[in-house]
């Protein structure tokens, strides 16, 4: 959920307020609308109780709870620590920390699964030579990041984020490896083999139009937006926005476009010319 890649203080305090300043919020309103694309995810690579698992960008740990749930032993890492927080709370036994994904704060060859859901982009690529490095041999890694969301059916409730400043808008822009080839190309520039792409189910679903403009309301994308316009016309925006979706008798409801990558660590080195990715 929230990145990073620099070491000013001032920076993590801005991802922590971005991120964590409704921590109680995102976990119990926003991060369970997740569940469909971790458990995809989990079962696409197998975890299983004897792995040793790293999520990056874990947010506040629903994840890591539903990995556990299969047995595997796991860790996390968020920039934000009042998620870090929450996700410790849901996960006494596991070794959850507050950092920097791009400097990883466990040896080499500790894990045989890493995950990041919607936390490595386009703007992080450096993230995945330390996923490379904390894998061991055969490890493997599965990533999401958003698809084409123009034509997702749910496009509708992004619309709020878009209210953020250009300069922002540009950056999310920038962000994006959905688009074919991008996350394939990328992980096999970084020592990745049998890189393959997944359509990941996802779906928000909302009781009314103010659970949605304030589960909305407690992301990061929305707190960029509420930077600029204010947290009242946000708020004002997103009901707005909401209400014209409201059907008799049932939630809103928001089918997004997510892409998944799964590939792993080759057993041993592996030249460039040998690298696979897979269709």
């Amino acid at each position: 959920m929230t990145t990073m890649h620099s070491t000013d203080t001032a920076a993590w305090q801005v991802v922590d307020e971005g991120w964590g300043r409704r921590a109680a919020d995102f976990a119990t309103m926003s991060e369970p609308a997740n569940c469909r694309e971790y458990l995809a995810v989990a079962h696409r690579l197998g975890v299983h109780e004897n792995d040793r698992l790293l999520d990056i960008a874990c947010g506040s740990g629903l994840a890591i709870e539903l990995a556990r749930i299969r047995g595997a032993e796991c860790a996390g890492i968020d920039a934000s620590h009042r998620l870090v927080a929450v996700a410790r709370d849901r996960n006494p036994n596991s070794d959850i920390r507050v950092g920097d994904m791009h400097s990883l704060p466990w040896p080499d060859a500790s894990f045989d699964v890493a995950t990041s859901f919607r936390g490595i982009w386009g703007t992080t690529p450096a993230a995945l030579d330390e996923v490379h490095r904390v894998l061991v041999p055969g490890g493997r890694v599965g990533l999401t990041v958003w698809g084409h969301l123009k034509d997702s059916p749910g496009a509708w409730a992004l619309a709020p984020f878009r209210l953020a400043a250009p300069g922002k808008l540009a950056n999310q822009a920038a962000m994006q490896l959905g688009r074919p080839g991008a996350g394939e190309d990328l992980l096999a520039r970084h020592g990745f083999v049998d890189v393959r792409r997944i359509d990941v189910p996802f779906v928000w679903e909302f009781a009314d139009p103010e659970t949605y403009a304030r589960t909305l309301a407690a992301t990061g994308p929305a707190y960029e937006a509420i930077q600029h316009i204010g947290e009242a016309a946000f708020v004002d925006a997103a009901v707005e926005q909401a209400g014209r979706r409201v059907r008799g008798g049932l939630p809103l409801r928001a089918e997004l476009a997510v892409v998944g990558y799964l590939a792993r660590k080759p057993t041993q080195q592996t030249t460039s010319h040998e690298r696979t990715v897979l269709p």
